[in-house]
């Protein structure tokens, strides 16, 4: 009896943990930038035809549903690897397999077409950031050894006029899926 108690109080705790996990993540992850990556145009057909078939079932037009739907195409698009790979969203489409640099690249071109197809491209920009990564306060990135782990990048969406910043990390949405993540300048 005194199992069963403890195996229902830990799915309970395992239940809370993922229906928090963004709250979580927000509260104990912080991103920082450290610089620019260089962006990309939608220039491929292929991605060009993959963004307006999503985006034409979509009916709201802010700001937030461009980045949740943004954020959907590239999930469903990439898959995550540490090998060679490529970076530029044009390939990404049909090789499909990148890492971190690739997947805010992606998400980056993707976020602008849609902000530009829906007339916010003079309100809003989308921009991969070359980033580190604080847990708890923490710089993690000196405790891996290998150069791949250096960084990470991510993506700000910010309004031109107002300032306001919406932070995202496409690879972390990919796998646990929390949209927004906290960024401090």
């Amino acid at each position: 009896m005194k199992l069963k108690r403890i195996a229902l109080g830990i799915l309970i705790l395992m239940a809370i943990g993922f229906l928090l996990r963004g709250w979580i993540y927000r509260h104990t992850v912080v991103y920082k930038s450290i610089g620019h990556r260089t962006g990309y145009s939608a220039t491929d057909n292929k991605l060009i035809e993959l963004i307006h078939a999503k985006a034409d079932k979509q009916t709201s037009h802010d700001i937030e549903d461009i980045i949740k739907l943004s954020l959907s195409i590239t999930s469903h698009q990439l898959n995550y690897t540490t090998g060679k790979c490529d970076i530029d969203p044009n390939k990404l489409v049909h090789s499909r397999k990148t890492h971190c640099v690739g997947y805010a690249k992606f998400f980056a071109v993707t976020c602008n077409f849609l902000l530009e197809k829906h007339g916010l491209a003079g309100q809003w920009t989308a921009e991969p950031q070359i980033g580190q990564i604080y847990f708890c306060g923490m710089n993690i990135h000196p405790y891996f050894k290998s150069s791949f782990f250096k960084n990470h990048d991510f993506v700000i969406i910010e309004n031109k006029a107002t300032g306001e910043v919406f932070a995202v990390d496409p690879t972390v949405n990919d796998y646990l899926l929390v949209d927004l993540v906290t960024f401090v300048q």
